[in-house]
């Protein structure tokens, strides 16, 4: 059993998909379909940047999409054949359900676009920070978050694998608990370049903005399950993964579950579609799974092989 997996922010590079645009057709046309969904170019700004602006978050999330869709086109396989589960890191989730088939290209595209808008408008710069807990396991990382609060938000964001879990929150609980976090344990604790706070409760407006986009999408089922971030659990309701997609913009991404999860369910390959930065973090999830990362048409044809 095999389990596609998509990146998420911070997967993004300027440069990124040219190669694959210049070898592929199917890729030449993903980007040009997102392009007109969105009323931008935002493939000129994948190939030649500049990188500030491609770091914006209402930017950064549809070009990663588009390229991991780009790429899952240019394999030429059917999701149904080949995985047995979906999956994505925050953002990655809607890349997954546009592969199984819930979402079309320009509708997420578009949806992903408001994500980033309202994600970004949430908080007002500056006064919310994420930081990495490495050296620290979930357990741990909840000690530091709580004692570092002091009346602020400031929770775990993202379970990453046993030895990387994020915290978000206000800035001034997130400087505390760098502070107090190899004091308490933590190997070290490092701040994100991030713009907003993502995956905490100062997320709530983008949440409500998000039902409210959501509500008049059509949701269909996935060709195959998809293993939430919130619940770590597979699901193909559509109206239980439209609610999840809400949740997720405060909730938290489950994602060291979710892999040994799927692995314990059977799928001991991973596939991530886009991207290099889940392949590590599943290998300390589940050492024994084989973990392939799929960017280049070197690594397209190479898995075409395989699978064929």
């Amino acid at each position: 059993m095999r389990a596609f997996i998509f990146p998420g922010q911070g997967s993004q590079s300027v440069g990124m998909g040219a190669a694959l645009a210049e070898a592929s057709r199917a890729a030449r046309d993903t980007f040009d379909e997102v392009d007109e969904a969105l009323g931008q170019h935002l493939f000129r700004l994948m190939r030649e940047g500049p990188d500030e602006e491609l770091k914006l978050t209402e930017n950064a999330q549809p070009a990663i999409m588009a390229h991991s869709i780009a790429v899952l086109r240019t394999m030429g396989v059917r999701v149904a054949d080949a995985a047995s589960f979906v999956a994505g890191h925050s953002l990655g989730e809607y890349s997954a359900l546009c592969a199984a088939g819930s979402f079309d290209l320009a509708t997420t595209a578009k949806l992903l676009k408001l994500r980033g808008q309202a994600m970004q408008q949430a908080v007002p710069v500056g006064q919310g920070a994420m930081a990495a807990l490495l050296g620290a396991d979930l357990a741990l990382a909840q000690k530091i978050a709580d004692a570092a609060a002091q009346g602020e938000v400031c929770t775990v964001a993202n379970d990453n694998d046993p030895s990387q879990v994020v915290i978000s929150g206000h800035k001034g609980a997130i400087d505390r608990a760098i502070e107090m976090a190899k004091e308490m344990g933590a190997k070290r604790a490092v701040p994100l370049p991030v713009s907003a706070p993502f995956h905490c409760p100062l997320m709530q407006p983008a949440a409500e903005a998000m039902r409210d986009a959501l509500s008049y999408v059509v949701v269909e089922a996935p060709s195959v399950p998809l293993v939430a971030n919130v619940t770590a659990e597979p699901t193909s309701d559509p109206d239980t993964i439209r609610n999840q997609l809400v949740d997720q913009v405060t909730g938290m991404v489950r994602w060291r579950e979710s892999v040994a999860n799927m692995f314990d369910a059977g799928a001991h390959e991973f596939v991530e579609i886009g991207g290099k930065v889940l392949g590590s973090m599943v290998k300390r999830i589940a050492p024994d799974a084989k973990v392939t990362s799929i960017v280049t048409i070197e690594d397209v044809e190479a898995l075409a092989k395989e699978i064929a």
